[in-house]
């Protein structure tokens, strides 16, 4: 049992290992979105993804971190439970630092997008045929993006309700965990009682059959002493 346990940390710390770092290089990306005029419309795109996979990317570590807590309650030794607390308490703040970033990054980018946005306007407003190729181009390239958003958000909606089921089925486990405590609890103290009744069955059964042999004492006895006056 203890070496599953175990075996169920390691796996849950190399989860987070794989999915940490992926989140924080997405956070970074983000950032730096809005900074091309002639790219913009790719960026946008590619935010969206970016920000999409790092929201679905929080809600795991989530899982993780709720897994490891049910975890570290059903390690044996004291030296394991403080080495899963402190792991659980840095993660906790690496997903504190994660939340906080991801948010200051989709600010910084709109704030980018918002400057290309307004330069790339100047640009189309001005004449010449340089101008209507930038048009053209951007109207192809919008129809692209709003296709490719539509599909990645699809994914991520549905990568995200598998996130939600993992964590209600963890929940779920957990709590049958917990029931099967408290049966096998309940199960010994009907033992333990069952035992006593036992006992105390025996106990009145004895005490029955010495009184009984007490009563025929008596008689023979009492017969003894009559024979013996008369």
């Amino acid at each position: 049992m203890d070496d599953e346990v175990a075996q169920a940390v390691e796996k849950a710390i190399k989860e987070w290992e794989e999915t940490s770092p992926s989140i924080e290089n997405n956070v970074k990306a983000i950032e730096g979105f809005g900074t091309s005029v002639d790219g913009l419309t790719e960026e946008e795109s590619s935010h969206h993804r970016l920000n999409g996979l790092a929201q679905d990317g929080l809600p795991l570590l989530r899982s993780l971190q709720f897994r490891l807590d049910l975890l570290a309650q059903q390690l044996l030794t004291e030296e394991q439970v403080q080495s899963a607390q402190s792991t659980l308490k840095s993660w906790k703040d690496q997903y504190q630092s994660l939340h906080l970033g991801l948010r200051n990054a989709n600010l910084q980018a709109q704030i980018n997008m918002r400057k290309a946005a307004q330069t790339k306007r100047e640009l189309l407003l001005g004449g010449g045929e340089e101008s209507t190729i930038r048009r053209r181009n951007l109207q192809t390239k919008a129809g692209m993006t709003n296709a490719s958003e539509s599909i990645t958000e699809s994914l991520r909606r549905i990568r995200q309700l598998m996130v939600q089921e993992v964590e209600r089925s963890e929940y779920t486990l957990a709590t049958l965990d917990e029931l099967t405590g408290v049966l096998k609890k309940a199960e010994s103290e009907y033992k333990g009682h069952r035992s006593l009744l036992m006992r105390t069955k025996n106990l009145i059964s004895t005490m029955r059959h010495q009184d009984v042999l007490d009563r025929l004492i008596l008689l023979v006895g009492f017969l003894l002493f009559s024979c013996a006056v008369f």
